[in-house]
């Protein structure tokens, strides 16, 4: 598969989803980011609707545990490929989403969680001869 979004803008989309509660990435993960993503780590991945859905109950503690433990996933795959510098993790992607909620801490979250994506796409582009 050659992944086509490679410059996605993570502090963007983090702002976006920020200030409508989740609600942007309801659409933008239909559109191709999921499947990416199952790609990407190797299995079919929970769906981020019923993540969210799960977390309305849960204050949304249950989304942002299934996105810190994607980010983990993600991180490992990065490092799987070799891939060095400031990465996305669990802890990264809770730490900010929690302590730093009122400090555009889910933006800063993530955009390392994109830069992270991006980098993966583009190594396994590279490698798959793209």
């Amino acid at each position: 598969m050659r992944f086509q979004h490679t410059k996605r803008p993570g502090f963007l989309l983090g702002f976006i989803d920020f200030f409508t509660a989740g609600l942007f990435f309801l659409v933008y993960m239909r559109h191709g980011l999921q499947d990416e993503l199952d790609e990407i780590l190797g299995h079919r991945t929970q769906r981020y609707g019923v993540a969210y859905l799960l977390g309305i109950p849960t204050l949304f503690l249950y989304t942002l545990v299934w996105m810190a433990r994607i980010a983990e996933e993600l991180r490992a795959k990065a490092q799987e490929l070799g891939i060095e510098g400031k990465l996305t993790s669990y802890r990264h992607m809770f730490d900010w989403n929690v302590f730093g909620l009122f400090l555009m801490g889910p933006a800063v979250a993530t955009h390392r969680f994109f830069d992270t994506l991006n980098k993966v796409e583009r190594e396994l582009n590279r490698r798959n001869g793209g």
